[in-house]
Formats: C-alpha cells, structure tokens, sequence
C-alpha cells in the first residue's frame, strides 16, 4: 500500500498499532507535543493539533491518519480543543497538501449514554451523559460528509499498565454495585491496536464499527471472578448505586467481526489471565 500512515496521537494504543504498520511495511509518522523520540522505525512529528502554524510542515506522503489524541486534562475545554479545533486543524493542513485516503477516527462508547442494560449497535441512537461523550459524538457529526473517515467506538480499554480494576481488587478498594446488574464493556489494548490497522486495510469500509469484545459483562461478575482467581474473597457490596459517566448496555460487536477482524482476546477471561498470572508471581 503506498504513502504514509500519520498517527495524530503516540500514547500507547497509537505506538502499538504504529508496530504493527510498520512491520507490514509501512512508513509510519507519530504526531506528538513533545521532543521525545518514538521507538525505530517510527518517526515523530512535532505539532501540536491545537496550535495550525505548528501542522504547516507535514509530509507530503501521508495518506492515511489514525486520529486518538489523549487531552492533557480531563475537563471540556481540553476535549473541544482536540478532538473539534484539533482535527479541523489537522484536515485543513492535510487537504491542502495531500488527498487522503482514509481517516479512523478513535472515537468511544462513552457517546451512546444510557440505555438500560440493552444492546446496542453503531445504529443505535447516541445520547451521550457527559462532556466528552457530547463532544465525541459532535467530532464524529462533522466527520459524516466525509467519505474516507471511519469512526471506531472503542469500549473501555485494558491490558499491560491499564489494570485499575485488577488493582481495586488486589489492594480490596474494590466494591459491587448495588442494584440491578451494571454491564461493562471492555476490549483489550491490543486488539483495539489490531482493529484500527484491520480498519485502515480494508477496501470498502462501512462508517462506524464498534471496538469491543465478544463479551459484555456485569461488573460484578467480572469483579468476582477476579477476586476466584487470586484466592480473595468478592468484593464487598457498595450500598447505593454510584453515578455512572457512560450509562448502562451491551456493544454489539458483529461489523467488526462479520469484516474480518479476529479478536486476540475475545473476552475478559482471556485478556486477564496474563494480568493475573503476573499478580500471582509477585506473590
């Protein structure tokens, strides 16, 4: 495939997908604020998506983009900054030196909202709960009349240094909701790295793919069993029903699996078990 692909983003799902670009072959440019250098073969783009003066050097033989900045902050301000003023910046400075071929847009789950523990799918109507949920969903909007932008919803990501809730159980922070059964969704990192290349690769994407595992589950479930697998008692009951940022559902993973995507770790069994295996060695 020729011309380069542009990681607007080098955290790590952006370096682990860059990897895999670049062992298929591809010359592979990460986009980040900093002076540190990414790992060979990679090469790093200092711009800042904030700042248009600072993206009027790009390369002239980038034809695909992986659009996943991480804001600086949590808060409105930084996400608007990013993911709307950041990615017009980044297309008005590519359109007006190269033609692309295909844009990924990492968007998240976080823009569906609540929808009472029921499936939902890259059809369902988004009624995002919070700021970056709304400003998400705003960014994907404007990406609509865009025919080489893909968007991928990605659930909530795990894996090597993203073991919050592993952690919660370990040191027995952890607490079951109370209530009905609160669902969540989870993918591993390394399969969103998998599915945003197997996203770039395809001939005849469809707009919008859900990035999710073969498995949502109830926190509780997932909590407890964890807690099987270390020789801990379960969690202790919370006793009221927390606030919750991204709502209530099952993803409905069939597009990205009916277009060829093969999950390395097709549910939180699988992607835990090295995690828990590397608990249990400390021990």
């Amino acid at each position: 495939m020729n011309g380069a692909v542009l990681l607007a983003g080098c955290g790590d799902v952006g370096l682990r997908a860059g990897q895999l670009l670049a062992a298929a072959g591809r010359r592979v440019y990460g986009l980040r604020r900093s002076t540190v250098a990414l790992p060979a073969p990679l090469q790093a783009l200092r711009a800042d998506l904030t700042d248009p003066a600072s993206l009027s050097e790009l390369p002239d033989d980038i034809a695909d983009v992986v659009f996943l900045p991480a804001p600086g902050q949590r808060d409105e301000a930084a996400y608007r900054g990013l993911f709307i003023d950041g990615l017009a910046h980044l297309l008005d400075a590519l359109q007006r030196r190269t033609a692309l071929r295909r844009l990924i847009f990492v968007s998240s789950s976080a823009v569906y909202g609540e929808h009472g523990g029921a499936w939902v799918d890259e059809d369902t109507s988004c009624t995002p709960l919070a700021f970056n949920g709304r400003l998400l969903l705003e960014a994907e909007q404007r990406l609509a009349g865009l025919n080489e932008a893909v968007v991928a919803r990605c659930s909530g990501i795990y894996g090597p240094g993203r073991q919050r809730l592993l952690a919660q159980i370990v040191d027995g922070s952890a607490r079951r909701p109370a209530g009905a059964p609160e669902f969540s969704n989870r993918i591993h990192v390394d399969d969103v790295a998998g599915a945003l290349v197997h996203l770039l690769g395809l001939e005849r994407p469809q707009a919008c793919y859900v990035v999710s595992d073969d498995h949502p589950a109830s926190l509780a479930e997932v909590q407890e069993w964890m807690a099987d697998q270390l020789a801990l008692p379960p969690p202790p009951r919370s006793t009221a029903p927390g606030p919750r940022a991204v709502g209530n559902k099952r993803l409905a993973n069939r597009r990205l699996r009916a277009s060829g995507y093969v999950l390395r770790f097709p549910d939180y069994r699988a992607g835990y078990a090295p995690l828990l295996g590397a608990v249990r060695r400390q021990d």
